[in-house]
């Protein structure tokens, strides 16, 4: 039985504590915290990349991945084949067989489709969704968005203290910064840049990027038909009004380069 990704990713609860009116301000811990956020914010590439390399094999291990002889699996390699690399970040894809609908990318090139998604898609819709997720990687939405998360969520505390060398992070923590990257949500600008960059990513590896297309259009069918959001919908759309102009301009966009759009 597919589960929630939910299920699988611990969500850490913070609870934060109010001080009276009355309390003095403390120097000493409000110099201790802007220590530790100066530490956070100087953060290298290379140890930016060391977190998100733990973040995407905790949830590789906390999520069920097929096997490689699993229908899922060999479709997914099937449909990938040849996608290398995204503007020189090598790129690898797995699929987690959960219920929800969704996808995402991550900073270091890991495409995870979730099988619930791939039940609903064609190959072509399917192929178009993964090209805009790796456009976040290539356009480095992405990266962005996990840095953020390092300065401001969960782990912060551990990196900024962690001096110089990376900090030991807690299965909660881990599991918030997967959420993260489960979850990321880009501005309307960033989606755009997204939809672009896909589109040409497609192109440039034989795909017809009429694909993207077809899957946005079935997703906002979705919503109108049956009010249904998933949280891919909810990621991708409800915070950006303009999905009918997106579909409209990617599609005059397909028609100009003379692509055939797919039955």
């Amino acid at each position: 039985m597919k589960k929630s990704i939910l299920t699988f990713i611990s969500c850490a609860m913070m609870l934060a504590v109010g001080m009276p009116a009355s309390a003095q301000f403390n120097l000493k811990k409000a110099a201790g915290a802007a220590t530790k956020t100066f530490q956070a914010l100087t953060i290298s590439d290379a140890d930016m990349a060391a977190y998100v390399k733990e973040s995407v094999e905790w949830m590789d291990k906390h999520n069920p991945v097929p096997a490689d002889d699993n229908p899922y699996t060999i479709r997914l390699k099937k449909l990938t084949e040849g996608m290398n690399d995204a503007d020189g970040i090598p790129l690898n894809f797995k699929v987690y067989d959960v219920i929800d609908v969704n996808a995402f990318a991550c900073p270091d090139g890991s495409v995870r489709v979730f099988s619930s998604l791939m039940d609903i898609m064609t190959d072509d819709e399917l192929l178009g969704i993964i090209g805009h997720e790796i456009g976040h990687v290539a356009k480095h939405h992405s990266k962005k968005a996990f840095k953020q998360e390092l300065l401001t969520g969960a782990a912060k505390d551990a990196i900024g203290a962690a001096s110089g060398k990376l900090a030991v992070l807690t299965d909660s923590q881990l599991g918030d910064l997967s959420q993260s990257l489960v979850g990321a949500k880009f501005s309307q600008k960033q989606e755009k840049e997204a939809d672009d960059c896909g589109y040409d990513f497609l192109v440039a590896n034989g795909r017809n990027p009429w694909g993207m297309v077809m899957a946005f259009e079935k997703f906002l069918n979705m919503e109108e038909s049956a009010g249904a959001k998933s949280s891919y919908i909810n990621k991708m759309f409800s915070s950006h009004p303009e999905t009918k102009d997106r579909i409209k301009r990617m599609s005059e966009r397909a028609k100009k380069d003379g692509f055939k759009r797919p039955e």
